[in-house]
């Protein structure tokens, strides 16, 4: 085949990739903006479904758990997270036991690790809510910080540590002003990363959230909506939390690349 034959049918699977990907979502965002209450038959532009999200109670209960949770498991994962990937590096222990345990809530599936979690605080008769939710998520995300931070490590120069010990300085101290500043960039991207991973995230909620309300998340909620159908008011929420997770994601690439933007 010639090259330029090639080169067209590449463009096309990649474009059929691409459409395949995102049609949908661009369906999706469009339908947030319909003015008929049918979520699937256009019946002119109107942005009043939002204003419905605002203004539905439980939506707004659901989105401040999210938020609560997001916060300080991605807090938790992130400090964790850190300094476990600082420490793994030092202590140069390498090998393939190790990385298992350190990756393994990355490779479980999640409806494992839920149930494992789940089956943890019964036996342990801990009552589920919104704390449950944010240990699991901490337990979730903790490999994934871990994991960025480490590939920033890989190109670290340890001999400004050496240099910092040199000159008397503590390893708390080398911690906090040699090494964190170096990192801070993969660890601001962990963090990103943590947190549109908590905020997205639904098996272990739905698992670890216990009974009542009081504990039901975002995605739970949205859950829930859609068993009596799509709405548009949906459409708008899922249009709203796709757009917040890409923002996130984006700024998390951006970072871990390397320097913070503008740099």
């Amino acid at each position: 085949m010639p090259e330029r034959g090639k080169t067209r049918l590449m463009l096309a699977i990649l474009a059929g990739v691409f459409a395949f990907l995102y049609v949908p979502i661009s369906v999706l965002i469009a339908l947030s903006f319909n003015a008929g209450g049918l979520p699937t038959a256009w019946t002119g532009f109107s942005v009043k479904w939002y204003g419905e999200l605002f203004a539905n109670r439980d939506i707004m209960h659901a989105a401040l758990n999210t938020l609560i949770v997001a916060v300080v498991s991605t807090l938790l994962a992130t400090i964790l997270g850190t300094l476990l990937a600082v420490g793994v590096e030092i202590r140069r222990r390498k090998g393939r036991f190790l990385e298992t345990i350190i990756f393994a809530p990355m490779i479980i599936p999640d409806i494992v690790l839920a149930i494992a979690l789940l089956s943890f605080f019964s036996m342990l008769n801990v009552k589920m809510g919104l704390h449950t939710i944010i240990v699991s998520h901490v337990v979730f995300n903790l490999a994934f910080v871990c994991s960025v931070v480490r590939a920033r490590l890989k190109t670290f120069d340890w001999s400004i540590v050496e240099a910092s010990a040199d000159l008397g300085a503590s390893t708390a101290t080398t911690l906090r002003r040699v090494v964190l500043p170096v990192l801070m960039p993969a660890v601001i991207a962990g963090a990103l990363l943590a947190f549109t991973l908590s905020v997205d995230e639904f098996i272990i909620a739905f698992f670890t959230a216990g009974a009542g309300r009081s504990s039901i998340t975002l995605p739970m909620q949205i859950f829930a909506m859609i068993r009596f159908g799509v709405t548009p008011e949906i459409n708008a929420l899922a249009t709203l939390v796709m757009l917040f997770s890409v923002i996130a994601l984006a700024l998390s690439q951006r970072l871990n690349r390397g320097g913070l933007p503008g740099q």
